[in-house]
């Protein structure tokens, strides 16, 4: 077995520990400080918690139920290495809420709630999001939008979570739903330092002396066009060098592709603040 493959498959077992260690966080502060409170999270979370609340059903059951459908369109988009740590993020985020349901809640003052149940939820997501894990499915349901149409991934989870807490105050009260928005926020600030970026776009640089395998198999296996420019490396000579532009949750499959393609690969990731035009989008052939 080369060293690269035992790596690989240390990185791998170290992705799922860190898998396991977010959705214990998440499940803590879902059932120890927001649901106690009425307060909803965002996305299918916050659906589960919402029919949880009102009809008693049990809340790790309805957020795999509810996720299966945005599960399905994740798969057919995606691909199966994407949905394996989808599904295991979900499962195990489950069966940890099943765990601390019957644990009394950490505080009664919904502000501290509030604030402390969601740094720690956004804590608990950011962890999985950075192993390549996903305990929401509008957001694969989102990218895919994105790809056909000029919402961005952020603006759909954004209108969905604006339909969500808008029932939420229906059915709880304004100032739930209010608080809800507030958690809503942190959270969302929190993923954003933990996992580099929830809802931005990302530009992936590749100096490669395989250009070509590498491009195919990121058109084909995440479905985005490829740039590709002749470099001159000061030491070591001709070299390809890739840019492509793709959204976070993607990163984690980016860097199986380069690095099974070619393990001396140069990488480099980096936030952009804004596109212009469609490169991003672009479904019909690699460039």
């Amino acid at each position: 077995m080369s060293k690269l493959r035992k790596i690989n498959y240390f990185n791998i077992i170290m992705n799922y520990f860190f898998i396991i260690v977010g959705s214990i966080l998440a499940a803590f502060a879902i059932e120890c400080f927001l649901v106690p409170n009425s307060i909803l999270d965002g996305g299918v979370n916050g659906i589960s918690i919402i029919l949880n609340l009102k009809f008693g059903l049990n809340l790790s059951l309805l957020i795999i139920l509810i996720n299966i459908p945005f599960m399905y369109v994740g798969y057919k988009n995606l691909g199966w290495k994407f949905i394996t740590k989808a599904l295991f993020s979900i499962i195990s985020f489950s069966l940890f809420l099943e765990i601390f349901k019957d644990v009394k809640e950490i505080t009664d003052n919904i502000l501290l709630a509030c604030v402390y149940g969601s740094a720690l939820l956004g804590c608990g997501v950011g962890i999985i999001i950075k192993c390549g894990g996903c305990l929401d499915g509008t957001e694969s349901v989102g990218i895919v939008i994105s790809k056909k149409t000029n919402f961005s991934v952020g603006q759909f989870v954004l209108l969905c979570n604006v339909i969500i807490f808008g029932v939420a105050g229906i059915f709880f009260g304004v100032d739930r739903a209010l608080y809800s928005l507030l958690a809503y926020f942190i959270t969302s600030k929190v993923v954003d330092e933990v996992s580099e970026g929830l809802n931005k776009a990302k530009a992936a640089m590749i100096i490669t002396d395989d250009g070509k395998e590498i491009t195919e198999a990121i058109y084909k296996n995440i479905g985005r066009t490829v740039t590709r420019l002749e470099g001159t490396g000061f030491i070591s000579g001709n070299k390809e060098v890739l840019y492509c532009v793709l959204t976070r949750i993607e990163i984690p499959e980016l860097k199986r592709i380069v690095l099974e393609s070619d393990s001396s690969a140069f990488i480099t990731i980096s936030d952009i603040s804004e596109i212009i035009g469609n490169h991003i989008k672009n479904n019909h052939g690699v460039k």
